[in-house]
């Protein structure tokens, strides 16, 4: 059945263990957990379904356990529709960048942490032994990119192209790691990313790339709270998840993420706030109308 943004797919432990990459770590009994609390967590999609929940699942059930606060992983089929569902208010928790725009600042969705991870930033890259060397090459060339929510990823690579009146094809894969499959096979000559994906999907598929541009750089995404949510849950929420590396199980399930992805750094959360996100909302200040 095609998802919609109506009909969101919840991805749970029981689907992720079908789907046979979840290797198990110690959990906290779930006694503390009420039963009557029930959010929804919608992370931008970097990956394909399995692989976020892969990644996602056990630091969602390590969080609700601690917090006491149920959060029930939710996505779209894509990132665009997850993001449509955060902005049609279908999610109360976001793991994401796609809430810094003047328009959707008005939704008042509230910055609490981050990954404790190096600022990334936007590139645009080819497969190592691609003939095409600068970005002007990419004249009449097809590029893909992971959707058009995707701020790091596509709309500052994109910007850049748009700047150097380069005219290139963009094409949208829903996330980044069809994005590089498009290019990999042939279907696109080059692919907008991130830096830290670039890194994360070379390691896994053993593949090298040539960097063609890379932007300033932007702080990873952003944990972040509905207004709808009580305060009370936020701070709760958003203690588990910072304190996640202290706790000999939270690191566990901490390090099975970071395999999972093969992330080159050691993946742990860290308190954030609005004013680490200025980066973005200058972007805004400056961009195309047409990425805005």
């Amino acid at each position: 059945m095609p998802v919609t943004v109506a009909t969101l797919i919840t991805l749970s432990t029981h689907m992720l263990l079908s789907l046979g990459g979840l290797a198990h770590a110690q959990t906290p009994p779930r006694a503390s957990v009420s039963s009557e609390t029930r959010y929804n967590f919608s992370p931008v999609n970097q990956y394909n379904l399995e692989l976020m929940a892969t990644y996602w699942n056990p630091i969602l059930d390590y969080v609700s356990d601690k917090s006491g606060v149920r959060l029930n992983l939710r996505l779209g089929r894509t990132s665009a529709e997850t993001t449509a569902a955060v902005v049609a208010g279908e999610s109360d928790f976001a793991f994401t960048n796609h809430l810094f725009s003047p328009e959707r600042t008005k939704l008042g969705w509230k910055v609490f942490g981050r990954r404790n991870a190096p600022p990334v930033s936007g590139q645009i890259v080819v497969r190592a032994m691609s003939p095409i060397k600068t970005l002007a090459d990419l004249e009449g060339k097809t590029v893909a990119f992971p959707g058009t929510e995707a701020l790091v990823a596509y709309k500052v690579p994109f910007a850049q192209l748009s700047e150097k009146k380069i005219n290139a094809t963009p094409v949208f894969a829903g996330n980044l790691d069809a994005a590089f499959s498009q290019m990999l096979a042939g279907r696109a000559d080059a692919t907008g990313s991130n830096s830290q994906m670039v890194a994360e999907y070379g390691a896994r598929e053993n593949r090298l790339f040539r960097v063609l541009w890379s932007s300033t750089p932007f702080n990873d995404l952003a944990l972040m709270a509905s207004p709808r949510v009580p305060p009370a849950k936020v701070q709760a929420v958003a203690k588990a998840f910072i304190g996640m590396h202290k706790d000999p199980v939270g690191q566990q399930v901490l390090e099975q993420a970071a395999d999972a992805v093969q992330a080159k750094n050691p993946i742990s959360f860290t308190a954030s706030t609005d004013a680490d996100y200025a980066a973005y909302r200058d972007f805004y200040r400056r961009a195309p109308a047409s990425l805005r």
